[in-house]
């Protein structure tokens, strides 16, 4: 009788075995490198992405930055335009023999009032203007004489002579109110005999110095006691 089973299948030759093993791993391998791979795109995506949020945020605040540095130097120009706007300075500008005629250096404020204050030793009263800001010999002109003569000043000048006053001016700057107080010089001379009378004659205004309301007569009058020692 034949034997009708099937016959047992042949052993699997060890080269045949090594040959699918390789293959095998050859797999494994390609696999694991296209997931080492996968991995490095994304980790680069991230890092992409973070070093687009830095750049976005260095924009942001370099603008910012900017706009900062761009407010706080008009701030810092508009407060140097104010500061020039309400800092007065009085110049002469029609000197006659007997009045100054007076202005100021910007033409951005306007006078409105005046106070003129002479030394307490002058015992001349104060003079006050309106819209006309000038400086008048008759103002203080005898009572000059007499304090020359009490000092032993000669009766005519080698030069021209000082006589400090102080000045509260009132004035307009960009449509606002300012007051002002400052001392300033009166330049003069004179000339003339003690019996045939002396004649003052104005020269100039030059500032000396800005000072508090409340302390200008003192100031005044010992920048006086300065130039008229002993007096």
């Amino acid at each position: 009788m034949s034997d009708s089973s099937s016959p047992p299948e042949p052993p699997v030759q060890p080269e045949a075995e090594a040959i699918q093993t390789q293959a095998q791993q050859r797999a494994e391998a390609r696999a694991v490198e296209s997931a080492a791979i996968r991995r490095r795109w994304i980790t680069l995506g991230e890092v992409l992405a973070v070093i687009a949020v830095i750049i976005s945020g260095l924009t942001l605040w370099n603008s910012w930055s900017e706009r900062s540095d761009s407010k706080a130097a008009q701030s810092a120009d508009a407060a140097r335009a104010s500061n020039r706007a309400a800092t007065l300075v009085l110049v002469a500008t029609d000197a006659g023999k007997h009045s100054l005629t007076l202005k100021t250096a910007s033409a951005e404020q306007s006078v409105q009032s005046q106070e003129i204050w002479f030394p307490t030793a002058l015992g001349a009263a104060s003079a006050q203007t309106t819209g006309e800001p000038r400086i008048e010999t008759d103002w203080f002109e005898r009572a000059l004489e007499k304090a020359r003569e009490a000092a032993k000043r000669p009766d005519n000048s080698r030069g021209d002579e000082r006589l400090p006053v102080a000045i509260v001016t009132r004035f307009l700057a960009d449509g606002e109110a300012h007051e002002d107080v400052a001392l300033y010089d009166i330049g003069y001379t004179i000339s003339g005999r003690l019996l045939g009378g002396h004649s003052v004659e104005l020269r100039g205004l030059s500032f000396v110095s800005r000072v508090k309301k409340g302390t200008a007569q003192a100031k005044l009058d010992a920048r006086w006691k300065a130039l008229f020692p002993g007096k």
